[in-house]
Parts: structure tokens; C-alpha cells; sequence
């Protein structure tokens, strides 16, 4: 009897981790990492407008190259404006290899337009036409996703950086778009 109740033990442990959700995601918590690292088929049928460049959908654009850079971004934002020379750097030289999408939050065209001319940006800058699921739905600005052409989110900030001096992400981009 002695002898049974470790086996016991262990099978029960087995099957409540196995058949209790919040206790699997204890000890199992790589599915639940793995779900967060995707944005579902419907969170990408998000429409936009473009300012700068023709109409599109997220699908659309993850699906032109290898990798998006998805930015959600204001012109009231201090540390969006701050990051955008970066930015901008970055569509320059890497615009041949990845996507962009610049979703100006909480703005009008006009006050975009003011913006992009005012600083001689280029990069594809968009307006939302659709709701943003909760996936995507910034909770502060600047918000930026590297999404690969299924949803998987290759990396996500969200605070201001300049894109073109951190070497981590230079490295990350050069492998990412080889």
C-alpha cells in the first residue's frame, strides 16, 4: 500500500494539470506564451486609410514582405514625435525589404499631412478605418509591432527608441529580412 502512494500522488498531480486550465497554465505556461505571440486572421482584417499611400489592410501589408513594422503613433505624442527621425531612417534604408504602416491615433488627415510635410517624411503613414482589436488596441504611445506575414509578433515596444542606433534591433532586423 505504502508502495501505491507516491503512483497515486503523481497520477493525480498528472490529471488535475493536464484537466484544470488555471492550474496547467502553472506549470505549463509555453501555450499560453505561444497564444500571446500571435494575432488571430481577424485582428489583421483591420482597414486603413492611407494619408500617404494607397488604402490597405494589415493582412495586406504583412503579407508584401517578410516583416511589418507597425507603429501606432500621434502628433501629440512628445516621444512619438522624438522616435520619428528614426523611423523614418529606418523606412529609408530597409523599406526595400520589410513593410511599414505608421497608424496615426487620435488625429485628422489634415493634421497629419501639416506633420509629414513639415518634416519631409515619407514612410506609409495610415489612419484606422476599422476597430483595433484588444490585440492590437495601444495602451500608450508609441506602440510598435514587428509582425511576420502569419501574425507572429517578432517584437513588441512600447516606449520611444531610435530605431537605427540599438544594435540589439539592428540585428534583430537584419536576420529578420535576409
Amino acid at each position: 500500500m505504502k508502495k501505491l502512494f507516491p503512483i497515486a500522488v503523481i497520477l493525480t498531480l498528472i490529471t488535475v494539470i493536464a484537466f484544470v486550465p488555471s492550474v496547467r497554465k502553472i506549470f505549463v505556461p509555453v501555450a499560453e506564451i505561444e497564444e500571446h505571440l500571435h494575432l488571430a486572421p481577424q485582428d489583421m482584417e483591420v482597414r486603413l486609410k492611407g494619408v500617404n499611400v494607397p488604402d490597405a489592410t494589415l493582412k495586406e501589408l504583412s503579407q508584401q514582405k517578410k516583416v511589418l513594422f507597425l507603429n501606432f503613433w500621434g502628433s501629440w505624442c512628445a516621444p512619438c514625435v522624438k522616435e520619428w527621425p528614426s523611423i523614418q531612417k529606418l523606412y529609408e534604408t530597409e523599406g526595400s525589404r520589410m513593410s511599414f504602416a505608421l497608424v496615426a491615433m487620435l488625429e485628422d488627415e489634415a493634421k497629419v499631412r501639416q506633420f509629414l510635410a513639415q518634416n519631409h517624411y515619407t514612410a506609409p503613414v495610415y489612419l484606422v478605418e476599422s476597430p483595433l482589436s484588444d490585440n492590437l488596441l495601444p495602451k500608450v504611445f508609441p506602440t510598435t509591432y514587428l509582425l511576420d506575414s502569419n501574425g507572429r509578433i517578432l517584437m513588441k515596444e512600447t516606449a520611444s527608441k531610435d530605431w537605427m542606433a540599438d544594435q540589439q534591433t539592428k540585428t534583430l532586423l537584419n536576420n529578420l529580412t535576409k
